[in-house]
């Protein structure tokens, strides 16, 4: 599943490329888990409506609309966003004027050529450069100018629901999940407060509960772990508050980093140009068990299992505490 990181630099793509664009139709293929949404909200909400932004919460996208309703999406493990936009000389006569909620996309001929300002943002599998849909193509929204968003998944545990925005913050996720890290509002003191909740709890998983910070999976959760010095195995009771906050504050800046970076490059996730990321390359622990610790080169990074998830540890920079 995706990290905060590489969701956002998917976010961060689709914002420069989807506002002012005007939805024409939908097609949804073979997988109605995919878009779950009733045709007369699809009809009188979506059809015809202008996208005004895209926002991140969390793991989740929302693509805002100026009906008041918004696209909730959730990539999940094999999730894929691709924008594909083409030059044509027949473009500009053939374009739909975005008053039409009925319009029809133009059939394109081969003598087209893809705009450079295409995206591509997911699962880095063919799909992303190939031709669509594909096999792994579950929604296609056609927009009046004749550009398309595709939304991938093989594995079909994604979705893509409409939704009113007003009510987006009630779903049961949003009311559970935790701060924002990069949130500027969001101060230690709040993680230190919702992780104290979790006493009992070996520091890791309690890291990776959503409902305590939002965003952080397993590549960041190690990294940031080693950079503030606990063994990811140590009881919440037992890390000090002063601990906590350079907890805190090391996940911001290496999320940040991951950003500035593209996100990671762990083989599910790729950036806005369909590169991957580059954050690994400034790793630490995560994916360098036998390689030597960046602070102790004397000292070899090893492998556990923690609450089920495969975690990096250095046992010097790291010392457990029961």
């Amino acid at each position: 599943m995706p990290e905060l990181p590489e969701v956002e630099t998917v976010r961060r793509g689709l914002a420069e490329l989807l506002p002012g664009r005007v939805v024409a139709r939908v097609a949804v293929f073979d997988s109605p888990k995919s878009f779950p949404n009733a045709p007369a909200d699809v009809e009188q909400f979506l059809y015809g409506a202008r996208v005004t932004a895209v926002r991140r919460r969390a793991k989740v996208l929302m693509i805002d609309l100026d009906t008041r309703y918004s696209l909730v999406i959730h990539l999940k493990m094999t999730g894929q966003l691709v924008f594909r936009q083409w030059y044509s000389r027949a473009s500009s006569a053939n374009n739909l004027g975005p008053g039409d909620k009925h319009a029809q996309i133009v059939t394109r001929d081969t003598t087209q050529i893809p705009d450079a300002s295409n995206f591509a943002g997911g699962h880095p599998n063919d799909s992303l450069i190939g031709e669509l849909p594909d096999r792994s193509t579950r929604v296609q929204i056609d927009f009046v100018d004749g550009s398309r968003l595709f939304f991938n998944d093989q594995r079909k545990f994604g979705w893509v629901k409409l939704l009113p925005t007003d009510e987006v913050k009630d779903l049961p996720f949003m009311q559970k999940v935790g701060p924002e890290p990069l949130d500027p509002q969001t101060r230690a003191e709040d993680f230190i407060q919702r992780i104290r909740r979790r006493q009992n709890s070996m520091i890791k998983p309690a890291f990776l509960d959503q409902t305590v910070i939002a965003g952080v999976g397993n590549i960041y959760a190690d990294e940031a772990l080693w950079a503030a010095q606990i063994h990811p195995q140590t009881r919440v009771k037992n890390v000090s508050d002063q601990q906590l906050n350079t907890l805190f504050n090391e996940l911001r800046h290496i999320l940040q980093l991951s950003i500035d970076q593209g996100g990671s490059t762990d083989k599910n996730y790729v950036d806005a140009e369909g590169r991957k990321g580059n954050y690994l390359t400034f790793a630490h622990v995560f994916r360098r068990e036998g390689q030597v610790c960046h602070r102790h080169p004397d000292q070899e990074i090893i492998k556990l299992k923690v609450g089920g998830r495969g975690t990096h540890v250095c046992p010097v920079c790291q010392a457990e505490v029961i």
